[in-house]
């Protein structure tokens, strides 16, 4: 699986290669290549503290998705309980409870 990377100019959603190189030199986890090229041709560099975020975030998410396709799939919903015991006596009672002087 590849690391996704969202651009913090743009907003889009960019793959860079595996190796985070691109021919013209180092790819960013920051910025996607077109406003790469326009943040360097500005003369703006990218914050490395921000780059190590972006990694790891990226990272961690791949990490997540590798989990989750590695954990087995439950059928149904399980054990489902309550998280609370009910409020009233008459809840306890459920549909078949025996009710008390009917006549």
């Amino acid at each position: 699986m590849r690391l996704v990377f969202e651009c913090v100019e743009c907003g889009g959603h960019y793959l860079p290669p595996e190796g985070m190189v691109y021919p013209d030199g180092p790819a960013s986890p920051v910025w996607c290549s077109p406003c790469q090229t326009s943040k360097l041709t500005a003369g703006l560099r990218e914050d490395p503290l921000l780059a190590r975020l972006a990694l790891a975030a990226a990272r961690a998410a791949l990490a997540r998705r590798a989990a989750e396709a590695a954990e087995p799939v439950a059928a149904g919903r399980g054990d489902v309980r309550p998280s609370r015991p009910p409020l009233s006596r008459r809840a306890r009672s459920g549909p078949g409870g025996v009710r008390g002087r009917l006549g």
